[in-house]
Formats: structure tokens, sequence, C-alpha cells
């Protein structure tokens, strides 16, 4: 990292910043009452609003939103004739799976290798301390020179929509000239990218019946309807013979232009078994940036232990769907449906019920906050030029906000890396990667800031 006052006064801030983000993460903030206290979630927003009045913010609110849940704003005020910039974050985090995986406990930061762990570390309350890190230096150098706003929202990993109906609701709250959302990552650990396409998805829960009730496999099986063949049958379908996704009605060719992912890579990045191979068509990029993606999440059937030699009834599944950028999941969920429906064999009753869904995103790299940021990058990681990427996950709020704002220009920047293995277990931030994406966030509120001025 170059020598400048900036990147000076954040390195001096780290410490600070592990002993707060230690205190951010030993909130359960899983914003899913059959998991956590709502208390937990509770505590972390009041724990992000205190940290904002004492940055000075003004208008500092815990906002209840219509899922229930609360998100944290607040304004801090710049120069007059200065652009306004949003800097948004999430506190609530994915539920830790199995616990006894975690090597150290994972609502306790634990530093290991060089890295911090626990779960939200990275995804995504290290994008908070990301942000406060950035407005702390600016401040001791000079001052910020933008109005910033910022939003930090208590359900992102839930998918219920609280914050973007919010924001609906009161559309002049949120609104601003650029956008710094700080829940994407670098392509890899020092390298600076900025993620400028999100796949949106959707989630359809499909029920399959034969049967009035479980039969005795011996007694009837071979001709009565198992349903939870049946259903195997609907998911097989979903895919082609190589592992492409395949719904009918559904494009699946499109291309990726853009930083390319080498195989090698994703294959050590994922953990694949030695001797197991991808799945799909086209290059690694084509594959999770640019084309549909389906996943069954969950299938409801006998467990192994303690299963009875019977013909299934019932089965059920939740299937995901990921859409990328240039299709309506709207209509992507429709021809799945549709999909799911027409495949289902032997006259089975077929019940497929819609329980998510989300845009996909695109973003304009050709913007002047673009430019900003690419400067700023260069700063904060010498030698470097910031890359462009996609990435395969969603964040529903950029389409709200792209809708209620369609000048402003939208960023997506953050910690999470691959190396950060984010809703898995033993979850980790890297604080090198903190403090220069702190660092570069700086600068790039100055050079936005200039540039609103040329």
């Amino acid at each position: 990292m170059t020598a400048n006052p900036i990147a000076g006064t954040v390195a001096s801030l780290m410490p600070r910043a592990r002993t707060e983000l230690a205190e951010l993460v030993a909130f359960r903030s899983v914003a899913d009452p059959a998991v956590s206290p709502r208390g937990e979630c509770e505590a972390a927003a009041d724990w992000v609003a205190e940290a904002l009045r004492t940055e000075g913010f003004q208008d500092v609110a815990v906002l209840e939103t219509p899922d229930g849940t609360q998100s944290v704003y607040g304004l801090l005020p710049g120069p007059e004739g200065a652009p306004t910039v949003l800097l948004y974050a999430h506190y609530d985090v994915q539920p830790v799976g199995d616990e006894d995986a975690w090597l150290t406990p994972p609502f306790e930061l634990t530093e290991r290798a060089g890295r911090w762990y626990g779960r939200g570390a990275a995804d995504c309350k290290g994008g908070v301390l990301m942000h406060l890190l950035a407005l702390r230096a600016l401040k001791a150098n000079g001052g910020v020179p933008v109005n910033v706003k910022v939003i930090v929202e208590g359900s992102e990993e839930q998918g219920t929509g609280g914050l973007e109906r919010y924001a609906e609701e009161h559309p002049e709250l949120l609104a601003a000239d650029a956008v710094v959302i700080g829940d994407a990552g670098n392509f890899r650990v020092g390298l600076p990218t900025v993620t400028a396409t999100l796949r949106g998805m959707t989630l359809l829960r499909v029920a399959v019946d034969t049967l009035e009730g479980n039969l005795h496999s011996g007694q009837f099986g071979g001709a009565a309807p198992d349903a939870l063949a049946a259903l195997i049958r609907v998911l097989d379908s979903l895919r082609a013979e190589d592992g492409s996704t395949t719904v009918d009605g559904l494009a699946a060719d499109a291309v990726w232009e853009g930083l390319e992912y080498a195989e090698a890579d994703f294959r050590k990045d994922a953990k694949v078994l030695d001797g197991v191979g991808l799945i799909g068509a086209g290059s690694v990029a084509d594959r999770i940036w640019a084309r549909p993606a389906v996943t069954v999440l969950g299938i409801d059937c006998p467990p192994v232990v303690g299963a009875t030699p019977s013909v299934q009834a019932h089965a059920r599944a939740t299937v995901s769907l990921r859409v990328p950028p240039g299709q309506d999941a709207a209509a992507a969920t429709e021809l799945l449906r549709a999909h799911l429906e027409a495949r289902t064999p032997w006259g089975a009753r077929v019940a497929v019920e819609q329980i998510g869904q989300g845009q996909a995103f695109r973003a304009d790299t050709s913007s002047p906050a673009y430019a900003a940021m690419a400067d700023a990058m260069r700063v904060a990681y010498p030698g470097q030029d910031m890359q462009i990427a996609g990435q395969g996950g969603s964040i529903p709020l950029c389409n709200t906000l792209a809708a209620l704002y369609p000048k402003a220009e939208i960023l997506l920047i953050g910690l999470s890396e691959p190396e950060a293995q984010i809703h898995a277990v033993n979850e980790s931030v890297s604080p090198e990667e903190l403090e220069r994406l702190s660092v570069a966030e700086a600068h790039f509120l100055v050079n936005y800031a200039a540039s609103r001025r040329a």
C-alpha cells in the first residue's frame, strides 16, 4: 500500500476495527426467530446506530421495516453543494450450520493464520467496519467531501424484502447520486474488483402426491406409483447429461464478457474433490455469471436412519433458479413452474408454490463513479488495475435502488473473496483486504466529489 495520509490513518485504526468487529460478530443476528432470538438482531441494530451517532451522523434511526426486522439509517452532511453517496451493508447473517464443524466459536472473532474468523466477519459485518474506517480516515484528513447516507439492512440474508419495501414507501430517504454496496468482494485476495452483474433468483416449492398413504414396498412396490421416485425424475429433468441447467424454454447459452475464471482456480476455490468433474458447458464465468443455474436446496423424504420398506405417497422439494442479467425473473419463474408440472411422470399430482423471487442486476461500468473507483483502487492496491467481475448471488435491493433512482451510479465492492467462505462454516475476513478496501472507499469519495465539481 502506498504511503499516504489516508492509508496511514486506516492502518492506525485497524486495532480498533478488530475490537469493534468482534463486538458486532458476537451478536447472533440471524433474522429468523426460529434460529436466533429477535433480541440478537435488535442489539446488533442498536450497536450500528450508536456507532453512527459517535461518528457525528444526524437523523440516525432504527427503521421498522415491513418484514418485521430493523434497518439502521444515518446522514452525515458534507460541504454545501456536494454530491450524496449512499453506503450500504447488512448486519444480519446466515445460520452457522453445523456448529461442531467450526474450528473456533462462530460468534467469537478469532485470529488464525492471519485471518479473522467468525460468522458475518466478511458477509457483511465487515462491510459495516469498512464504511466506518473510510469515513474516520477522511475526517482525520481534511473532512468528508460528500454528503453520506448509510443504510445497514437487517434481513438481507433472509430475502424477505423489508428494506426494499420500506425504500419504496419512503423514496426520498435513500436518494443519492452514487451508491456503494459493500456486500460483494474481490475476485481474489489482493486483486481489486468491482462486481458489475448479479444474478436474480426464483425459489419454488414442488410437491408430488401419488397415493392416499404410504404402502408396503413388498406388497405394492413395482406397480404403485412412488411419489419420491416421481419427484426424483422431475428434478433430474432440470439438468442435461453434462449438468447444464435445462428448463424448457429458458435460454442458457449467454457468454460472459469480462474477467475470466480459470477452471483450476475455480476447482480450488470451490474445493471440488479430486476426480470429480465440473458441470455445465462454456467457460466457468459463463456458467456462474451469465447463465441460469438450478439447485435443489432441500427434499422432504424419509431419512436413512429409521426408514421403513415403504412406497412413498408424498414428496416435496425446494428448487432455486439463479437468473442471469438479461432474463426476467418473473418469466423464468413461469417457465420453471411449467417445466416442473409438465415433466411430472405417471399422472402424479403436482403442486408448485412460489416462495421467493428477485431480479438480476447489471451496472453501468462506463459511469464517472467507476472511473473514480478505478483510480481509488490503484492507490489502495499499487500496481493493480481494477477488475470487473460478475457474481452468481443476488442482492435484491440493488434493483430497488436502480428503479427508484435511475440516475444513481451503483458500485459493488466488499470483503467476500473466495477464501472468506461466506455462508459456509469457518467464515473469515482478511484484515489486509479490510484495510485496503477502506482506503479505496475513502479515496473514491474524494475522487467522486472532485469529479462532480469538474
